[in-house]
């Protein structure tokens, strides 16, 4: 991934009463990763960060461009962005889900499986999503001995391909 790509921080669910607030579906740790950014882009638009907060499942947000429901809602399904190079330097062991997706999936023979198209966390940790080459999907848990991250490709335990 480039320093100049896009990271989706969070999505737009739609808005939040009627002054223009909207509510957010994160894709970050939680709402103190989507604070440190003063704008994002959504879509093609800049829009300026006005607030934060926790809200339900996800955040509530306030754009300093959007003030009033029909502009929030105009949003709804808009992911929030922000260039790779304004995200936080990362500690050893430490990735980001942006940074998985698209890798390539082998065994630990040398065997190609697929690739990366997503990630998930259902609480118990993270799970690729591996699109195998005949268009198959599989998941998988991301945890050492059974899919590892090794350079620029993920090694996955046999034992886990059903």
């Amino acid at each position: 991934m480039r320093p100049d790509d896009q990271v989706a921080l969070a999505a737009v669910a739609g808005a939040h009463g009627v002054g223009g607030e909207v509510r957010l579906k994160l894709f970050a740790e939680g709402v103190e990763s989507l604070k440190r950014h003063r704008s994002v882009l959504a879509g093609d638009r800049r829009l300026t960060l006005a607030s934060v907060k926790p809200g339900g499942v996800g955040a509530i947000a306030r754009f300093a461009e959007v003030t009033d429901r029909n502009q929030a809602e105009s949003l709804r399904g808009k992911l929030l962005t922000v260039p790779r190079s304004a995200l936080p330097p990362l500690g050893e062991g430490e990735y980001y889900h942006a940074d998985l997706i698209g890798l390539p999936c082998e065994s630990g023979e040398g065997e190609a499986l697929g690739v990366v198209v997503a990630v998930e966390n259902f609480g118990a940790g993270d799970l690729l999503e591996i699109e195998r080459t005949g268009g198959k999907r599989m998941m998988v848990p991301f945890r050492p001995g059974v899919a590892d991250l090794d350079g620029s490709r993920i090694i996955v335990d046999r034992e886990f391909l059903a």
